[in-house]
């Protein structure tokens, strides 16, 4: 495992081995079927290009009056609990003080991206931002904390673990292509992103 540092971000190359990605594939199995995927729309009225769900005791939403955390899914019920799988990742990489509060689950398609943005929705900035990739390879994409200057780009492969805290906690970072196909890991292709943050 290399670990690559890029304008603060820690990317953690091949930090999971081909079985655990595919028991983290099954434990997302698991939160979808509590918590179906959904397409939320952006307060200006347009559909995200991602499809999402979450786990933990929060979830992340967004529609015409904003971006935020709520504690159900849109369909009403609770949503399911962060898997163990998933939290071991945060226990080895950031500790035990504190564990995350939402486990955000993005799948991308073959034409889905992520525009520059940053996490700001939480209350604690000092916790980090951690992102496991699974399946399809995608163009990670970092700015800087304010909008606009230069960017600097990695391909993000399955099994890629990067940590966002410190200075560079509220960078500006995206997904600007999927190399669709890339991977095997998912039975059609496609690349699921899990997001772990400490929201209160």
């Amino acid at each position: 495992m290399t670990v690559l540092m890029l304008r603060g971000f820690a990317i953690h190359k091949d930090y999971l081995g081909r079985d655990r990605q595919e028991r983290l594939v099954e434990a997302v199995r698991e939160i979808v079927r509590a918590a179906p995927l959904f397409s939320p729309q952006t307060p200006y009225g347009k559909p995200m290009s991602v499809r999402m769900t979450s786990a933990g005791d929060y979830g992340w939403y967004a529609d015409r009056s904003g971006y935020r955390y709520t504690p159900t899914h849109p369909n009403g019920a609770p949503w399911p609990n962060i898997p163990e799988e998933v939290l071991s990742i945060w226990r080895d990489l950031v500790g035990e003080e504190k564990l995350p509060e939402c486990c955000l689950v993005n799948f991308y398609g073959e034409t889905a991206r992520m525009g520059l943005h940053q996490d700001r929705d939480e209350a604690d900035f000092d916790w980090p931002v951690v992102s496991v990739s699974l399946g399809d390879s995608a163009r990670f994409r970092i700015g800087n904390t304010e909008r606009g200057g230069s960017t600097e780009s990695v391909w993000l492969e399955s099994g890629d673990v990067v940590v966002m805290g410190g200075a560079a906690r509220l960078t500006y970072h995206g997904v600007d292509a999927i190399r669709y196909g890339s991977s095997n890991l998912l039975d059609n292709g496609g690349r699921l992103n899990l997001t772990l943050r400490v929201v209160t």
